[in-house]
């Protein structure tokens, strides 16, 4: 059960201090949920999972009713799209561009996808939360991190980003992978949304940037306990900014080989393979290793995806994008070490 009165602080507070909420404002909060074919493809505790994020969602939207009675608060609630960065759409985008903030508390995100860009440029401020935990919410969580100062070190790693040609990232576990930055520019997710249009995950904390397509090559080693239900290590070699090959994962690994259909040569699989993300997390309170969202915002962290990037300045349009969290890694800036084994030197 979620305890009601260990998240009503920072619910409150993620709605004046991250999204800057003011009297007589439109708030939207949207949750997906379980269709009819994920009720009988689904294990009993994956739909309990999204079963928990909805009723957080409208929890959310209950304490947003009773401590902003200036505000028309609406609830949302549409069928699961399966995947992140799926298209959820047209009434979802409709009553997200009609909205001045959202709250997406969703299982699958709506981040990289064309109701979220949309939304904002209609002028909704944007909160995205997959895989969102009540727990997040608690003191001393990834919630109650000081976003001024997690601000200030997202800009700095930003614009180191804007400024490098190249990264490389290594790793103790067998992580080695190059890329080129040319010309694409940091962008900081520090978890203030309170200009119009703008958008960001929560928790946040990280800066990024999509790396030139084609360039990437080497591979990156997802480690087991740092992607959900992942018991056994997975190895993604990259040629060319493009997944060639998916070594171990067990079940996991399974699931990216059918989804990548390395055999294809057409879309949607090609785009899918695409190194589409560098990321840097500077939450220090984030803490979870096995929740994508706030893993990738652990501090000292390196993620990666693949998939979608045309909505974070690349040039790759797919229906996935999907992050992937490197431990403990070293992360070098046109041959200048920025992360060494964890640490950030900045």
């Amino acid at each position: 059960m979620i305890e009601r009165e260990k998240i009503v602080n920072g619910v409150v507070n993620m709605f004046k201090v991250n999204m800057g909420v003011k009297a007589g404002e439109r708030i939207l909060i949207v949750t997906d949920v379980p269709t009819p074919e994920e009720w009988r493809s689904k294990d009993s505790a994956k739909l309990l999972d999204a079963l928990k994020r909805s009723l957080l969602a409208k929890m959310v939207s209950e304490i947003a009713a009773e401590n902003f009675p200036e505000c028309k608060v609406d609830f949302f609630a549409y069928p699961s799209v399966g995947r992140h960065g799926v298209y959820p759409g047209k009434e979802v985008e409709e009553r997200m561009k009609a909205a001045d903030v959202v709250i997406a508390i969703t299982t699958y995100s709506l981040t990289h996808t064309d109701a979220r860009v949309n939304a904002c440029k209609a002028g909704a401020r944007v909160a995205s939360m997959p895989m969102f935990l009540a727990e997040m919410f608690y003191p001393g969580g990834p919630m109650a991190s000081d976003y001024r100062e997690i601000e200030k070190t997202s800009r700095k790693i930003a614009d180191l980003l804007t400024s490098a040609e190249e990264a490389r990232v290594t790793s103790p576990k067998g992580t080695d992978i190059t890329m080129s930055l040319k010309g694409r520019v940091g962008i900081v997710d520090a978890g203030i949304m309170i200009e119009r249009g703008s958008f960001g995950n929560l928790p946040s904390g990280e800066a990024f940037c999509a790396p030139v397509e084609g360039t990437a090559n080497g591979r990156v080693v997802v480690e087991p306990g740092w992607f959900p239900d992942l018991k056994e290590e997975m190895t993604l070699v990259f040629k060319n900014g493009y997944v060639a090959e998916i070594i171990g994962g067990g079940k996991v690994g399974d699931n990216f080989r059918n989804l990548l259909d390395l055999s294809k040569d057409t879309e949607p699989y090609i785009s899918r393979r695409n190194l589409a993300e560098l990321g840097v997390g500077t939450n220090p309170n984030a803490k979870r290793p096995d929740n994508v969202l706030e893993a990738e915002k652990i501090r000292g962290t390196v993620h990666i995806a693949i998939g979608d990037n045309s909505h974070i300045g690349g040039k790759v349009s797919s229906d996935i994008h999907q992050d992937f969290i490197i431990p403990k890694p070293t992360l070098t800036l046109d041959g200048k070490i920025v992360i060494r084994d964890g640490e950030l030197l900045i």
